[in-house]
């Protein structure tokens, strides 16, 4: 048997590789396909395709119909028709076929539109409807380029299941929407103690529900407010009588002591009470139950929202604020918020929801932080300026009376700036001058010994100023302009009591912001003066050692002006700056300023404009101290800066330590250590001058000269009378030399002339062929006089 499956395998195969020696045309084919019709072998219709060249049975053409429509669910006819081949006719004739057939599926304008595509449709319709609340059905006609009355008619029998809403006057509700507003309209009905129109009711409440839904809200039809009416009328959430359909005529449920003392009645409380059992004494009027349901509703609904309400806004205007007050306290919405701390009660009457306060309050701290910092800053800067006053100017409004009045006053009102109290110290006290000798320098145990009293309090005053009531309420009304209306004087009003619950917390947030920068910034405090005081106390030590070489000058004016003017500039400045710059970063720090490292920086050298700002910064005292250094800075003496260096040193509690003659001979020793090391390894010709002058005058004088090159022909000329005169002649022909290369060298900039430079590199050569005698000055066997 398989042998047999075999052969017939190959044979087939075979079969297949043979090309027919005889082919047939389409016209054939047609031919063919005709006679077979005839002799009755094809027993059934065939159609033919546009292109002509194609047969298609009818039952095939319903399958690939129905293949089209489970595929998108939605097909058009005259799609189908290019899509399968076949002329429109047929295609339309087999189409009312397959929709007649299958209950499934629905024929709307040359479309067939499956139940699926529905389903599909609804849920997204649903989707839409979570995010949005409701939708038109207009709208969603629109989208799907159909008839409303088809969506409508479709989404009727999805309403509950596939689409969780409400239909009513062609608009679509989410069942939260419609109890949103269903409560609106219980509210707003229970608010009404007059016969009214309901018409004016509902045109009242869809502005109020198109302001809720912003500009994209569909409004909501009348007849949808007043079916909602209808029903809570029928399970008796209002009481009173409806005529015509919108006249409400409403039942009185308050009764004030006052009309019941006019109609003779004293007990009026005990009397109401045995009558109406439901009904609550207030401390005016007497009311039935369901006006704490009405005042619950909005109540609750202000919450939910993140919003407030005047309570008294949704009461008869008889009733007082201590009314409200207790009907409040009967809210079970507003008790629940209470204790669930969602809400607070400010001023009786207004319920403010936690997270409308909470909002308010996260953009004034903001603000708050902000304020103080700026009035902090400008009062460093002008340290004139009092604490007590703010040169920013507030509007208050000065209406007062009813819970509403419009219109804003042009009076202003100056602001007063306040200061937190606080336990903390100043961490730079006001040492004493004359220090005792012995005295510890480390600068952390200056700091734990705060100064006066005085300085204490001036820190804080300027550390936590906050923002005064005023700044407060005009902070309130921009982030919520309708408080404008309210009035910032009327002591009564939300704005001054939603300003006074907020002030208190933002004293709160300002000390702690204060304590919490003054715990992470202590220490770092401490570490900056230590760090200061290092590094003081040598360079201090040797603008002392420099300044008494000075002495020797005295009388030749011009000399001295030069030599004084130089130690200004060069040793002088860097060591104000770098007392100047930590004292400013000290400042920072107090204030919650980021700052660098002063270890890691390296030194800056200051111009007078940027020192006069420093010290304009700083504090009180310390800025007319700072002022006097920058300006003896910028002096001519060496001595009016030493004092004013001083005065500011030990105001801001470092100790400067004073040169003795054991630590000026430690010092000139080092420095002549130096001095000598430079000598002998110096190359430059130009150079080596300076330093062996200034060896000279540690070993004639025993002072550390600091000359410019302006100077050393002068200090030179000083000692003719200590050296013999051959060392003198030696020193003076290096010294003329070296001013004849200078002035090649000054001379020959910007030129390329061969001729100069080689009498430059001529003088350079002379210059350091007499630099091994030079030398032998300072270093050889033969030593200078002494004085």
């Amino acid at each position: 048997m398989d042998e047999e499956l075999l052969e017939l395998q190959r044979q087939f195969e075979f079969a297949q590789q043979v090309k027919s020696s005889v082919r047939l045309s389409d016209r054939n084919v047609v031919e063919l396909v005709q006679k077979l019709q005839e002799l009755g072998v094809i027993d059934f219709d065939l159609l033919h395709t546009v292109t002509g060249k194609e047969y298609i049975t009818q039952e095939q053409l319903r399958n690939e119909i129905g293949s089209e429509i489970s595929k998108l669910g939605r097909v058009s006819v005259i799609d189908l028709a290019d899509t399968i081949g076949v002329d429109l006719y047929h295609v339309e004739k087999q189409a009312q076929d397959v929709v007649s057939s299958d209950t499934g599926l629905m024929l709307v304008q040359g479309e067939i539109i499956s139940q699926t595509y529905w389903d599909s449709i609804a849920e997204e319709i649903n989707e839409r409807l979570q995010e949005c609340s409701q939708i038109s059905v207009a709208e969603i006609a629109g989208q799907l380029q159909v008839g409303s009355e088809l969506v409508q008619s479709v989404l009727e029998p999805r309403l509950g299941t596939l689409v969780k809403a409400r239909l009513e006057g062609g608009q679509l509700y989410t069942p939260a929407y419609v109890a949103r507003v269903t409560a609106m309209v219980r509210g707003a009905s229970r608010g009404i103690f007059v016969p009214s129109n309901l018409s004016a009711l509902w045109t009242s409440l869809q502005q109020l529900v198109q302001e809720m839904n912003g500009a994209s809200g569909v409004a909501v039809e009348n007849s949808f407010f007043q079916s909602i009416f209808n029903r809570l009328l029928k399970e008796e959430e209002m009481l009173g009588s409806l005529r015509a359909g919108t006249h409400w005529t409403p039942t009185n449920s308050y009764i004030t002591y006052e009309t019941m003392q006019k109609l003779g009645i004293s007990q009026a409380v005990q009397f109401l009470q045995s009558r109406y059992p439901d009904g609550k004494p207030l401390s005016t009027v007497f009311i039935h139950s369901s006006m704490i349901e009405m005042l619950d509703a909005a109540t609750e609904d202000a919450i939910e929202q993140s919003s407030w309400i005047d309570s008294l806004s949704v009461l008869p205007a008889s009733f007082s604020s201590q009314d409200a007050n207790k009907m409040l306290l009967l809210c079970p919405s507003a008790e629940s918020a209470l204790k669930a701390e969602k809400a607070l009660i400010l001023g009786d009457s207004y319920v403010l929801s936690n997270g409308f306060i909470k909002g308010i309050y996260d953009q004034i701290e903001k603000e708050a932080e902000a304020f103080s910092i700026q009035a902090s800053t400008a009062r460093l800067i002008d340290p004139s300026s009092k604490s007590s006053e703010s040169t920013e100017s507030i509007p208050a409004n000065t209406d007062r009376g009813s819970k509403k009045k419009k219109g804003k006053s042009a009076s202003m009102k100056t602001a007063t700036v306040e200061t937190v109290p606080d336990d903390e110290e100043d961490v730079r006290p006001k040492s004493k001058r004359n220090q005792k000798k012995g005295r510890d320098s480390s600068s952390s145990q200056k700091l734990e010994k705060a100064g006066g009293k005085k300085e204490a309090v001036k820190a804080q005053e300027g550390n936590n100023i906050i923002p005064p009531d005023g700044w407060v309420m005009k902070k309130i009304v921009e982030s919520v302009p309708e408080f404008d209306d309210e009035g910032m004087e009327n002591p009564d009003s939300v704005l001054k009591h939603l300003a006074d619950h907020m002030r208190p917390m933002l004293i709160n947030s300002l000390k702690e912001r204060r304590k919490k920068i003054f715990t992470e910034n202590a220490d770092r405090m401490k570490r900056l003066m230590d760090d200061l005081q290092k590094k003081l106390d040598e360079s201090f030590l040797n603008m002392q050692l420099y300044e008494k070489a000075l002495e020797l000058f005295e009388v030749d004016q011009s000399t001295s002006v030069v030599l004084h003017r130089h130690l200004l500039r060069t040793t002088a400045a860097t060591i104000a700056d770098t007392l100047l710059l930590d004292l400013d970063n000290l400042e920072k720090l107090k204030n919650g300023t980021e700052v660098g490292d002063s270890k890691t920086q390296d030194p800056v050298l200051l111009d007078s404009s940027e020192r006069t700002a420093l010290a304009k910064k700083l504090n009180g005292s310390f800025s007319k101290k700072g002022l006097a250094l920058v300006e003896a800075l910028e002096g001519k003496r060496v001595d009016a800066f030493m004092t004013t260096f001083i005065d500011l040193a030990e105001e801001s509690g470092l100790v400067l330590k004073k040169l003795d003659k054991k630590l000026e001979r430690t010092l000139l020793h080092s420095y002549r250590k130096d001095l000598i090391s430079q000598v002998s390894t110096d190359s430059d010709p130009v150079a080596l001058l300076a330093k062996v002058v200034s060896l000279l005058y540690i070993k004639v004088h025993n002072k550390a000269l600091q000359a410019p090159g302006r100077a050393i022909a002068a200090a030179i000329s000083h000692l003719k009378d200590k050296l013999d005169e051959s060392a003198y002649k030696t020193l003076t022909d290096y010294q003329t030399a070296t001013v004849t290369l200078l002035a090649l060298i000054s001379a020959s900039s910007g030129e390329e002339h061969d001729c100069s430079s080689d009498r430059i590199l001529t003088k350079r050569e002379l210059l350091e062929s007499q630099m091994p005698v030079l030398r032998t000055l300072v270093l050889g066997d033969s030593q200078p006089q002494q004085s």
